[in-house]
């Protein structure tokens, strides 16, 4: 979430008190102040302009001699966790967001980072799996945990899911869970409630909800804890509610080129031929919402969660799907990996 550029912007022949009106309007604590050319030359907090009114500055003066031109910044792409680790590490409550042509394209705040708004949802994160295809990777570090940009994957999670409202997070443990819950705990340092569900064989993508100790009021955002995604939590939500669904189905779009030549044929004639064709299938991400009905018919058992969906569809129950359009990268695989840290 970003600001309105103009609720906090100003140039550098501005005021003290055209300064100070911004950040007024803003309500962000930060005017930040462009050169002509729209390139960000600084920012100035209201602590920045109560020292130069304290040194005899007057309401009238100009901001130039008070600018902060060595300002923390961060691009358009940084993740949501990395900018809240940023802002932590530098005790900072806003940080503009600048393009690679040195361009103002928004501003994090502390509000839009760590959601003020908390959202009535529970998430549950599946992270019991083994990760048997990551190999020796995975021997003594549960497949959640393997990092990306310094991070534990399920980590980045939890920061999004906390980011966006949500405060009670349940995490399914089986393979290494002693691993999980000692650097997570009771959630506290991660500004939630994190609860576990401690599988005794594995339950598979679905069995976990039914460990589940009380009922939900409202749907439940249920995600595989290997995903490296921003996927947008509240939108989600809004879809599967506005939809009226039962369970909501998050989606994305996957293209695959076939390795030949394509040939149709008609009564034993060709009639078309497609050199290489890009073929294009929305596949499923592995993040669900789900109504708190639902969770009551999952056995104790290995379940797949995808039997609840063909379940409801047989029944004539809607199910939703959402298309992400967000990043989103399943690391299950070694070249996923590879791809989410940024390596060849």
């Amino acid at each position: 979430m970003t600001l309105d550029l103009t609720h906090y912007t100003v140039n550098s022949d501005a005021t003290i008190r055209e300064a100070m009106t911004v950040i007024d309007t803003g309500a962000s604590g930060v005017v930040t102040i462009l050169k002509e050319d729209g390139t960000l030359e600084g920012l100035m907090t209201d602590g920045d302009i109560r020292r130069m009114l304290l040194d005899g500055a007057e309401m009238d003066s100009p901001i130039a001699k008070g600018i902060n031109r060595n300002y923390t910044h961060v691009l358009p792409d940084t993740p949501r966790a990395d900018v809240l680790d940023i802002m932590n590490a530098r005790d900072i409550e806003q940080i503009p967001i600048v393009d690679t042509e040195g361009k103002l394209t928004g501003i994090h705040t502390i509000g839009s980072v760590v959601a003020r708004e908390t959202l009535p949802n529970w998430a549950i994160i599946m992270a019991g799996g083994r990760g048997t295809r990551l190999g020796e990777l995975t021997y003594d570090t549960p497949k959640p945990m393997l990092k990306v940009a310094g991070r534990p994957i399920l980590e980045r999670i939890i920061l999004h899911l906390v980011g966006s409202g949500i405060r009670k997070i349940y995490i399914a443990l089986n393979y290494l869970g002693s691993v999980i819950e000692e650097h997570f705990g009771n959630g506290t340092e991660f500004g939630c409630e994190i609860f576990y569900l401690r599988e005794d064989s594995p339950l598979g993508s679905g069995g976990a909800l039914s460990l589940i100790p009380e009922q939900p009021t409202d749907p439940v955002i249920v995600m595989n804890g290997d995903l490296v995604t921003d996927f947008h939590v509240r939108r989600m939500i809004q879809h599967h509610e506005k939809g009226k669904y039962v369970a909501t189905i998050g989606l994305n779009h996957y293209d695959h080129r076939v390795p030949f030549g394509c040939v149709t044929l008609n009564a034993g004639a060709v009639n078309e031929l497609r050199e290489k064709p890009l073929l294009t299938e929305l596949v499923n991400c592995g993040i669900y919402t789900i109504d708190p009905d639902l969770l009551s018919r999952i056995p104790k058992k290995f379940f797949p969660i995808t039997e609840l969906f063909e379940e409801c569809l047989t029944n004539n129950e809607p199910i939703g799907g959402y298309v992400i359009e967000e990043d989103w990268i399943d690391i299950g695989m070694p070249a996923e990996l590879l791809n989410a840290q940024g390596k060849p």
